[in-house]
Order: structure tokens, then C-alpha cells, then sequence
């Protein structure tokens, strides 16, 4: 699933999480795991697809993905195939 992103407009520019795809403002999009965030602050990919001149902080993000990895649950199916 993908996530999106945008820049907010205070003193340092923020990258901030949009999980309801509504916050105003150019964003920009990425999967919904470490690793991609990893990938694209590596490439610097943040401040040209948003169309900022300087780095980003991405620290929300980072902080969002950490407590999504957490929420994971999982199912077991017994034999019937019921989740429970």
C-alpha cells in the first residue's frame, strides 16, 4: 500500500504523514515501509518530487512507519478455516 507525504509550511520544512490523502499541497508518494524510506532519502527524492531547494525532515514519517511495523497482527486459521 502506498502512503502519502507532503511538506508542511512552518519554520523547518517537515515532511508530514497523510494517511487520509487530503492535506493540501503537493505530495508525494512511497510504500508504507522502512526501507523505502530509506531508499528515498538516500536519492533525495523528497525535495524533487515536492519541489522544495532544501532537505526535508523526515523524522514523522520515520516515527509513523516504526508504530505501523508494531501494529502488525497476525491471524492463525485453524483447521476448520475460521480465523480466530
Amino acid at each position: 500500500m502506498l502512503l502519502r507525504v507532503v511538506a508542511a509550511d512552518d519554520e523547518v520544512d517537515i515532511l508530514r504523514v497523510d494517511p487520509r490523502r487530503r492535506l493540501p499541497g503537493r505530495g508525494a508518494w512511497l510504500h508504507e515501509s522502512s526501507a523505502c524510506l530509506d531508499q528515498a532519502e538516500k536519492r533525495r527524492v523528497f525535495a524533487r518530487a515536492l519541489r522544495r531547494s532544501g532537505p526535508l525532515d523526515t523524522s514523522d514519517v520515520r516515527s509513523y512507519l516504526d508504530r505501523a511495523d508494531g501494529d502488525v497482527v497476525s491471524t492463525t486459521t485453524d483447521e476448520s478455516g475460521s480465523n480466530s
